[in-house]
């Protein structure tokens, strides 16, 4: 009988998705980017879900009257802005409050011809700060497609080891590490009734140049939660931002960030994490997908937030800027 009901709200959160998703309005160019506030929780509500991490501040992203988003993927800029990406292919770079100032920027990073939304589904990304080039997580085609420091396309690749990931569970999180590694993460847990674990992947160098230089693991974190994204910590600690859905109509979701050192991930073994943080529903949240990672003062550093509205009406695109002190991490 749990069975049941577990598929049919399953069911039905698909159906209320794909009729949500139904209706988009491609971002205009000219209009004004804004930051609401959003009413902050108290100290003890914040320290009970958030352990280390400080809510400095959490902000709805509007674009004057129209409705903008689905935001899955979040790169830092040199500059100081950021880069978000869409499943539909969009690119938003825009400023967060407080840093520096410059005029939003929209767009398509891929082209789409067939306007197949397979074709330019991107639900993670990594940058290089060196060459300035960056990798794209396409879900519905399991690919990574590399693109230069001008975002123009220069190779993509659909290594074998990924193709049996699922069509709607595939790279949601890839992270380009520090020697030069890719780790790369399902969605989807490799069997619904343990769904602490997830398919990964670890590539020794750029998947697009050598996609067969590839090596399987198993990802294990927090029961009933999904990785959608992961960003390095300058000690090389991986923080992976989590997510699951809790309740259909109107979707409602949770979250979690767990932390573990690549270092320690074997071939063919179990990578275990940590976690510490829970992102409940007393904080205002909704479908965090995005995470980058940015250094702060006095060797603190900035974890920001982005939610993918998912273009629904009953969905925001929020932004959060959590700060930590990395020596408090576990």
């Amino acid at each position: 009988m749990r069975r049941s009901i577990a598929l049919l709200i399953l069911v039905a959160g698909a159906i209320s998705t794909t009729w949500l998703r139904s209706e988009r309005v491609t971002p205009i160019r000219n209009k004004t980017l804004t930051f609401v506030t959003e009413p902050r929780p108290s100290e003890e509500t914040l320290k009970a879900h958030l352990g280390p991490f400080h809510l400095e501040k959490a902000w709805q992203m509007e674009l004057g009257s129209w409705k903008f988003g689905g935001y899955s993927a979040l790169v830092p800029l040199p500059d100081g802005r950021m880069l978000a990406l869409s499943d539909l292919g969009h690119f938003l770079v825009f400023a967060p409050p407080g840093g520096v100032r410059a005029t939003p920027r929209f767009g398509n990073l891929l082209d789409n011809p067939q306007h197949n939304k397979s074709d330019v589904d991107v639900e993670s990304a990594t940058r290089d700060p060196e060459t300035g080039q960056i990798w794209l997580g396409l879900e519905l085609r399991n690919e990574v497609v590399r693109l230069n420091s001008g975002w123009a396309r220069t190779g993509s690749a659909r290594p074998e080891i990924m193709r049996h990931w699922g069509k709607n569970s595939g790279p949601e999180a890839m992270a380009r590490l520090h020697d030069g590694r890719f780790v790369l993460l399902s969605e989807g847990p490799i069997e619904w009734w343990r769904s602490h674990r997830h398919e990964g992947v670890v590539f020794s160098g750029d998947p697009v140049e050598n996609p067969e230089a590839a090596k399987p693991f198993v990802f294990e974190g927090p029961q009933g939660f999904d990785p959608v994204d992961m960003a390095q910590l300058p000690d090389g600690r991986l923080l992976v931002l989590m997510r699951a859905l809790v309740w259909p109509f109107p979707q409602r979701f949770a979250g979690r960030i767990v932390i573990g050192d690549p270092a320690q991930i074997r071939p063919g073994k179990v990578w275990k994490v940590r976690e510490v943080a829970r992102i409940a529903s007393s904080l205002p949240i909704d479908n965090f997908e995005g995470m980058a990672i940015t250094p702060a003062e006095d060797g603190m550093l900035n974890v920001w937030l982005i939610a993918d509205d998912n273009n629904a009406a009953l969905q925001r695109t929020l932004l959060w800027k959590l700060k930590v002190n990395p020596a408090d991490l576990p």
